[in-house]
Order: C-alpha cells, then structure tokens, then sequence
C-alpha cells in the first residue's frame, strides 16, 4: 500500500488558529448571539470541521474566505450557523408550563374573548421561538386541541421561528421517532399521531389538522424583524442561558414589545432575568405576564 494511501483527507488534520477563531467566533457572536469563548476553540473546530469536509476544504483559512468578507457565500454562512447552534427539545419539555396555560392562560384569554371567536376578537396566537425541531410547536398544539374539545371551542395558531434553517425542515415535516414521542400522553398519541403505514417503520408523523395549524420561519432573534399580529403566549425556554447578559437584555427587551398586553412570557427554568429592567409581572416562577396597558408593537 503506497504513503498517499495512508494520508488523511486535508479536512482531518486540518486545525482552527488563533486569527480565524477570533474572527470565526466574533462574526458568530454579532450574527447570532452565541459565544464561543476560548475554552470552546475545540467544539467550535469540531463542528466546523463537518463544513470543510462537505467542501472538500484542507484549511480554516479557506473555509474563513467562504464566510467572512467580501467573497462571503451567503449560502454557506446559513449552513455554518445550523452547525454552531445547538439544538435541544422534547416534547411536553418542563410540563407545569403547560399545566399552567391550561389552568390560567386559556381561561384568561377565554374571558377577553381571543381564540373564541366573538366578535372582533383575534384567534389565539402562540409564538414558539427557537423552536429547534418542532416538538414544542406540536405539544403547544395538542394541548390547545385537546382543550378545544373539552370545553370552548379554541381558535388559536403557533408560530415557530428558528435561527437554523436545518431544523426547520424537519419541523415542518412533523415525522418523528416513535422513542421521541414516548413523553407524550396515550390519549393524545391516538388523536394526534399517524402510525406509518409500514408496519416495521417506528416513526409516526403529526396529523394534518395540527399541521394546518402551525407556521414555521426562520428568524434570528437579534436581527430586525416584524410579525403580522402581537402574540399572546410566547414560549422562549432554554434559549437565553446561550447568551451574555447584554444580548439577553436585548433579546428579551424584543420579546416584551412584541408581546400582546396581558400575553404571558414562558421562559426555562435554567432562564433568569433577575436584575433585568423588564415590563413583566412574574406569575410563577419562569412565567412572566405583561400588564394590559402596555403597549405592542409589531416590528422587533
């Protein structure tokens, strides 16, 4: 067997300096919001290693020039942010938070009429932001259904938002592994999941009418951006331990104008906004409410 054939791909071997990490974690940093400070050199080399090898790249510095600059490739500045954002869901995820729509959200929304359908009243509109791939859309939606069918009829929408357009695609495909849909209740499993028709598939998909219902887009929480109408429920869990305090601050200064008043703020428990000057009442603890006569605004 020759040398050549003993040499690695120049992809493998190939090693993030000091310049291209600062300038590879700084672009990262403005665009997204995400550090990557020195201690994680090697997870950030490791996830961008991926990039060169789809490339056929041999050096950081040639893939830097495909992202960074004049010569910048828009296409590939998409695909790196989908591999240097992590991606973390399951559905019915930190459940009280959906115990507590039912038990306080929807019957305050109930008496202001929105998502019932009298008169000039909107229908109910729920915002999942980083909503990765999908699963939290899909639990917001049979938990509105569900409650649909017990007591008053419910018009509501989810909007689900992603910075990584990879998961997006498997959001909007709504096909998951039965293992993934292990947490969610039996009941719901039978109304809300399609069995594939293949008998030894163990994936199931969500049913049309739940699709129907949901609208996924790809957004970065830190750039400009306007929506068609103010949410009333935001859901924006685990997302903010991703960043510093400073983009923190702006991120969910953003999410509070954008909020319906009277809408609720539902943030992971590993969130804080201790010390943050924000317009919310807390509720319970990682569920905020804006106060009514505060005012929306539909541009972020």
């Amino acid at each position: 067997m020759t040398q050549a054939a003993h040499q690695s791909p120049g992809w493998a071997d190939a090693h993030l300096g000091d310049t291209e990490f600062e300038m590879l974690s700084a672009f990262i940093y403005e665009h997204c919001g995400i550090r990557y400070p020195p201690g994680k050199r090697v997870t950030l080399e490791a996830r961008l290693r991926k990039r060169l090898r789809a490339l056929s790249l041999d050096s950081f510095v040639e893939y830097s020039s495909r992202v960074l600059g004049p010569s910048a490739l828009p296409e590939e500045i998409v695909r790196m942010i989908d591999e240097v954002t992590t991606n973390k869901t399951d559905f019915f995820r930190e459940p009280a938070h959906f115990d507590f729509l039912l038990r306080e959200v929807l019957p305050v929304m109930n008496d202001a009429g929105v998502g019932t359908g009298v008169g000039q009243q909107p229908e109910l509109v729920v915002w999942s932001a980083a909503c990765s791939t999908g699963e939290e859309v899909y639990t917001l939606a049979m938990v509105l259904a569900d409650a649909s069918e017990r007591g008053p009829r419910l018009r509501f929408s989810i909007l689900g938002t992603d910075l990584s357009t990879e998961v997006l695609e498997v959001a909007r495909r709504a096909v998951y592994d039965e293992k993934l849909v292990e947490p969610v209740p039996a009941l719901m499993r039978r109304r809300y999941l399609l069995q594939s028709c293949n008998p030894e598939s163990r994936l199931v998909r969500i049913v049309p009418d739940l699709r129907a219902r949901a609208r996924f887009v790809n957004l970065n929480l830190l750039s400009p951006f306007t929506m068609r109408g103010a949410p009333h429920v935001i859901f924006c869990r685990n997302v903010l331990i991703y960043f510093d305090r400073r983009t923190q601050k702006r991120v969910l200064d953003r999410l509070c104008r954008l909020l319906a008043p009277g809408g609720y703020l539902f943030l992971g428990h590993s969130d804080s906004i201790t010390g943050l000057d924000l317009p919310l009442g807390q509720r319970v603890p990682s569920v905020y409410r804006k106060p009514l006569g505060a005012p929306a605004r539909q541009g972020g």
